[in-house]
C-alpha cells in the first residue's frame, strides 16, 4: 500500500503528535503546572531560557502546550470511538432494517442535526460536571449524527448487493448479515469519519476548554490556555499565538490523513469497480 502525499503529510504529523504526547516529561524543559519564572503576574516573551515564553503565573508555555497534547490527543480520540460507535450502530441499524426502524432512527438524528452541538456539549458538562470521563463521553453524545447518516447511505446501497441478497436467501439471520457482510463494506468509509471527526472532537474539546468547562485546571488543555491569555491579547499575544497553532496543527494533521485516504480510496474504486 502506498500512501499519497496528502496522506504521509497527515500520517506524519501524527506519529509526530503521539510521540510528543507520549514522551512529554522527558521532552518538556520544566513542569507545566508550576511557576519557574520570576515574573509572576507579568507574561515574559519568548528568550533563550523559555522558548514559548511564560504565562501571567510564571509557567513555561513551550512546557503546557506539550503535556496540552496529551489531553487533546486523549480527548480527542476517545471521543472519536464514542461518536463512531453510536453513529456506527444507528446508521446499521437504520439502513439495513429500514421501515419503521429506519424512520424513527433519522428523525432521532434530525433532531440532533437542529440542536448546536456546542451548546448541547455545554448543557452536557454544566450537568455532569466537567471532568477528563464526561468531556469525552459529551463530545462523543453529540457528534454521532454525521457518521450515522454517512453510514446508513452506505449500508442502504451494500444490503442490495448480490451477495448479501444470496446469504439472505440462504436463511442467514440478520446478525450475521451485518457483522460478516455489512460491516466490514462500510468499515473503509467508517475509518475516514473516524479520522475526520477526530479534528472535530479535538475542536470541539478546545472550545469547551475556552469556555471553562473543559478538564478542570491546572491540568494543561490548549483551549484552556487560550482562554486564560484573552486578557494580554494586546500585550502578549504569544499565549494565545502558541495554543492556536498547535490547535491548527492537530486538526490539520487529521484532516490530511483523512482526506488523503478517501482520495487514493476513490481513485481504487474508480479504476476499479469492483465489490470490495
Amino acid at each position: 500500500m502506498r500512501l499519497n502525499l496528502m496522506e504521509a503529510a497527515g500520517a506524519s504529523m501524527i506519529v509526530s503528535l503521539v510521540l510528543i504526547a507520549g514522551f512529554a516529561p522527558k521532552i518538556a524543559p520544566y513542569d507545566p503546572v508550576r511557576a519557574v519564572a520570576s515574573t509572576f503576574g507579568d507574561p515574559a516573551p519568548p528568550s533563550h531560557s523559555f522558548l514559548l515564553g511564560t504565562d501571567q503565573l510564571g509557567r513555561d508555555v513551550l512546557s503546557r502546550i506539550i503535556f496540552g497534547a496529551r489531553i487533546s490527543l486523549a480527548v480527542g480520540i476517545a471521543a472519536m470511538l464514542v461518536t463512531s460507535a453510536i453513529g456506527v450502530v444507528v446508521g446499521l441499524l437504520s439502513g439495513f432494517f429500514g421501515g419503521a426502524m429506519d424512520f424513527v432512527l433519522m428523525r432521532v438524528t434530525d433532531v440532533m442535526l437542529t440542536l448546536p452541538a456546542l451548546l448541547l456539549a455545554m448543557a452536557l458538562v454544566s450537568v455532569l460536571r466537567p471532568s477528563l470521563l464526561n468531556i469525552l463521553i459529551v463530545i462523543g453524545l453529540v457528534s454521532w449524527t454525521g457518521v450515522a447518516r454517512v453510514v446508513r447511505a452506505e449500508t442502504l446501497s451494500i444490503a442490495q448487493r448480490d451477495f448479501v441478497l444470496a446469504a439472505r436467501a440462504m436463511g442467514a439471520a440478520p446478525a450475521r448479515l451485518i457483522i460478516r457482510h455489512v460491516l466490514p463494506n462500510v468499515m473503509p468509509i467508517i475509518v475516514v469519519m473516524g479520522v475526520l471527526g477526530t479534528s472535530g472532537t479535538l475542536l470541539l474539546d478546545a472550545g469547551l476548554s475556552f469556555l471553562g468547562l473543559g478538564v478542570p485546571p491546572p491540568t494543561p488543555s490548549w483551549g484552556r490556555m487560550i482562554e486564560e491569555a484573552t486578557t494580554y491579547f494586546r500585550t502578549a499575544p504569544w499565549l494565545a499565538v502558541f495554543p492556536g497553532l498547535a490547535i491548527f496543527y492537530a486538526v490539520l494533521a487529521f484532516n490530511l490523513l483523512g482526506y488523503g485516504y478517501l482520495r487514493r480510496s476513490g481513485r481504487a474504486t474508480a479504476s476499479n469497480p469492483t465489490d470490495r
